[in-house]
């Protein structure tokens, strides 16, 4: 092992490590008494690495023989998943204990799945890539099914788990496929076999499969199906983490294996893409109307963005990996500050998802109204809302690729997909009123949400650096 390959796994070690020596701590003290400090601890350590990583000027390359890369995309990606994880725990921590669910291991579980997708980013290899995938996983399905006295929460647990194996099933026979027509799993290795332009018949299935095992992991259509069940019955800071990291992770995943492993094929999984993200964006747009849990709302809201930050990936271009990368930064932020006051909804100390109970709600609390208010109108791409412009990256994206029908059904989604934002908008300032609605909230979680909320209106200067940083990542990728 070289310097080089002990600084570009130096994050991971010092996360995995802390959470290992964290859980002994843990065990042989206090256990539950111990969450809070458990809490705050590993979200300044994913904080600090999250500063470490966005500061530092590291070489590019491969490490470890390939199977890892230490590029500018990567980096793109673990800042935004350090710092995402570690809003949702901060946001999170006074509803866990509040609600009975303050156990020590959700933190560091939480951990080991940030280790889990900072080395999915990096993977240089289809070995590697999976291993990250599973370690990530295997933290989910444990804190998906957290409320052990609740049905709902088991039954999200168990769905998650099963349709999970299915997916790395999916994802593993596409491996051995992609392994079996190039003779490698490394990505370098399989982008030199189809460097030809010539893509075989059986590489072409390994490809198909890889790309299904990956969409369910962002939940794009037809993968979809586990996503509004798990975030309605998973705990909500939960559910919060399901929205907010793991899709950045799956996301960018899906960019590196596309462009580092199939970089030559982009025409053939270009199809493939831009099908996930004309359904997924539909789907996610249409299904949502109906809906009045606004947990399950959020659900088929997740799906219909990634459907739009699939748009931008179907580009096959760095403009279109760039418009991807700033579409996924814009989506964080805005999850962290809606879900922020999600988890505060309750009545009599019970928790409320109904969008009804939001009757009214302006005239008791109008500054978290107001918060939700600019959130609802960037989740619905409204101007000049930062979501908007994160909308027109991508569709711009789209049209430079001649893909100007899929950009054109991208606008007509995003119409459709209004409605059920603006609904909840409606019922906050015009509803019928009910018994009130409290929304208790700790001051991280304050912050988190007026904080989404002052980004989503102050970021249309200059988007805060993430413009800059994601061209960064793009040009590192497709080189």
């Amino acid at each position: 092992m070289t310097s080089f390959d002990l600084q570009a796994i130096l994050p991971e070690l010092i996360l995995a490590v802390f959470a290992m020596g964290a859980l002994l701590a843990a065990v042989y003290t206090g256990k539950d008494k111990a969450t809070p400090l458990v809490t705050w601890a590993t979200a300044g350590v994913m904080l600090a690495l999250a500063a470490y990583i966005g500061l530092s000027d590291a070489a590019s390359g491969p490490a470890f023989g390939g199977l890892l890369f230490e590029d500018a995309y990567a980096r793109f990606a673990q800042v935004g998943i350090l710092v995402a994880g570690a809003a949702v725990l901060l946001a999170g921590q006074d509803i866990m204990i509040r609600r009975g669910l303050g156990r020590f291991e959700y933190p560091l579980l939480i951990a080991l799945a940030t280790v889990g997708m900072m080395i999915m980013v990096s993977a240089g290899d289809l070995m590697t890539l999976y291993m990250g995938l599973e370690l990530q996983s295997l933290s989910l399905y444990v804190v998906a099914a957290m409320r052990r006295e609740s049905v709902k929460s088991t039954e999200a647990g168990m769905k998650y788990f099963i349709l999970g194996a299915l997916s790395s099933g999916l994802l593993l026979y596409g491996a051995s496929l992609t392994y079996g027509y190039t003779g490698t799993t490394g990505f370098d290795g399989i982008l030199a076999a189809a460097s030809d332009g010539e893509t075989g018949l059986g590489l072409l299935f390994g490809l198909t499969f890889v790309a299904a095992g990956l969409a369910f992991k962002v939940s794009a259509v037809p993968f979809h199906m586990w996503t509004p069940d798990v975030y309605e019955g998973a705990p909500t800071p939960v559910t919060a983490f399901f929205a907010t990291a793991p899709k950045l992770a799956a996301m960018a995943l899906f960019g590196r294996v596309m462009f580092d492993a199939f970089g030559h094929a982009v025409g053939d999984w270009q199809q493939i893409v831009a099908l996930m993200a004309l359904l997924s964006m539909f789907l996610g747009s249409i299904a949502a109307i109906g809906q009045r849990d606004i947990k399950r709302l959020m659900a088929y809201s997740s799906i219909g963005h990634m459907g739009f930050a699939l748009l931008g990936l179907a580009a096959g271009s760095a403009y279109g990996v760039q418009a991807m990368l700033v579409y996924m930064g814009i989506y964080l932020t805005m999850n962290v500050g809606t879900f922020a006051f999600i988890m505060s909804m309750q009545r009599d100390g019970t928790p409320v998802t109904d969008i009804a109970a939001l009757n009214q709600y302006a005239k008791g609390e109008p500054v978290k109204a107001l918060a939700m208010l600019v959130l609802l109108f960037s989740l619905a791409g409204v101007p000049p809302m930062v979501g908007f412009f994160g909308k027109l990256y991508v569709l711009n994206a789209a049209v430079q690729a001649d893909m100007v029908w899929l950009a054109v059904a991208g606008v007509i989604a995003s119409v459709i997909g209004a409605f059920y934002y603006l609904r909840i908008v409606y019922y906050m300032y015009f509803g019928e009123a009910e018994q009130t609605l409290e929304t208790p909230m700790s001051p991280a979680a304050w912050v988190m949400l007026v904080g989404a909320a002052a980004a989503m209106v102050l970021g249309v200067i200059n988007l805060f650096g993430v413009e800059s940083a994601a061209a960064a990542a793009a040009a590192a990728l497709v080189n």
